[in-house]
């Protein structure tokens, strides 16, 4: 079977985006789960600053998405997100020479700025420019890819923290931004974005929801996956924490919290492989669905093993499922004219939440136990079905 050069082209763009992506997640959101207690001894910093990087990091990138996306949408993201991986070896190098803390969340600010430029918001919109009508695919292939950062990124840090220290980790980090990933970006996607014509059937078809529907399906886009946000960033950071505290012992609560990962990506490669056979809003209403069963399942019994298995097997399918939704649901309802728009604002309130999530539940289980926790987690992931189904019948056209 002879490969045209748009499927080439997108089969490139897939896999070095693909890589610049677990690049991008392994050296910062993941980083401080290995590096953090030898930054915190070297910094003088309490553990509750050094995870505060993240927080930094993902408020100051909410704040720029929305321009940036719409930047992208006239332009394309070649240059945007090179700029990105340049910037990132610039904070990340000073942060590798960082003395304290104001130089230290400085450089997590910079580094926001950086995941606004290259990582996944605008690793999306570069892909549906790509791919065109092939983008749910593309982007689904994209988040099984990226699934794996944590997979590469823990043993590979430390490794490295044993071999030349956090400090020196961090500078190679930096190196691997400037000398991998920005040539990667000049060299897998085009200069400007692409012209994709469309098929008669295609040009014919309804796309997405009517034009004086779009601001409602907006708004309840942006509640069920923020309020999704909240669950699947805060309750990642906590899982092991909200394990044991349902009373599992240590081993058994990080060996549930190790099946999160697999669960993902077997759930994203279904969706690769039959995701065109069903809708995506049923796909979403699913997802929806299993995260409030799962944790209403770990409320009732969750000091269960089989109990506890079965509420991680569903925290991990409903997060794989969102991964791939927040990109291929905007694409869905409003088409690529604005895609790039539309992807920005949607990160805004996300960013917000995913950064305010981990202290806060962390607040909760400290001051309210773990109950009270998986009780605000629960009602977040209410609101996000909730929301979602709502959208579901608002865009019930939609494939």
């Amino acid at each position: 079977m002879k490969i045209t050069p748009a499927a080439r082209a997108t089969h490139l763009a897939t896999v070095g985006l693909g890589f610049t992506q677990i690049v991008g997640w392994g050296t910062t959101f993941l980083m401080p789960a290995v590096l953090g207690r030898h930054m915190q001894e070297s910094l003088g910093l309490a553990s509750e600053v050094i995870f505060a990087g993240i927080t930094v990091m993902f408020t100051v990138g909410a704040v720029f998405s929305p321009r940036i996306g719409r930047v992208i949408d006239r332009t394309g993201a070649r240059l945007i997100m090179a700029t990105g991986s340049v910037l990132y070896a610039l904070s990340l190098a000073a942060l590798a020479f960082s003395q304290g803390l104001v130089s230290y969340l400085v450089c997590w600010a910079g580094l926001g700025v950086a995941s606004t430029l290259a990582l996944s918001t605008p690793s999306s919109i570069a892909l549906a420019q790509v791919a065109g009508p092939g983008a749910r695919r593309a982007i689904a292939m994209l988040a099984i890819i990226g699934g794996f950062a944590s997979s590469v990124f823990w043993p590979v840090s430390g490794a490295l923290d044993v071999a030349v220290g956090w400090r020196g980790t961090v500078l190679i980090y930096a190196a691997i931004h400037l000398f991998a990933c920005a040539p990667v970006h000049l060299l897998v996607l085009p200069g400007k974005p692409p012209a994709h014509p469309l098929t008669a059937a295609a040009a014919t078809a309804p796309t997405g929801v009517p034009a004086k529907s779009r601001s409602h399906a907006f708004l309840l886009l942006s509640l069920t996956l923020s309020s999704g946000a909240f669950v699947f960033t805060g309750a990642m950071v906590h899982m092991i924490e909200l394990m044991r505290g349902l009373g599992h012992a240590a081993p058994t609560a990080v060996f549930l919290a190790s099946l999160i990962g697999p669960s993902q990506v077997t759930v994203r490669l279904f969706e690769l492989l039959f995701g065109h056979r069903y809708s995506i809003m049923n796909s979403a209403v699913f997802g929806s669905a299993m995260l409030v069963v799962g944790l209403a399942l770990a409320l009732l019994d969750g000091g269960s093993f089989v109990v506890a298995l079965i509420c991680i097997v569903s925290y991990g399918v409903a997060n794989g499922l969102k991964a791939v939704q927040r990109a291929t649901l905007p694409l869905a309802l409003f088409g690529r004219g604005q895609f790039g728009a539309y992807m920005g604002r949607l990160a805004l309130p996300q960013g917000i939440v995913s950064a305010a999530a981990p202290p806060v539940i962390a607040a909760v289980l400290s001051n309210w136990g773990t109950t009270s926790a998986l009780l605000l987690v629960f009602a977040a992931a209410t609101v996000s079905l909730i929301s979602m189904i709502l959208l579901a019948r608002l865009a019930h056209t939609v494939r």
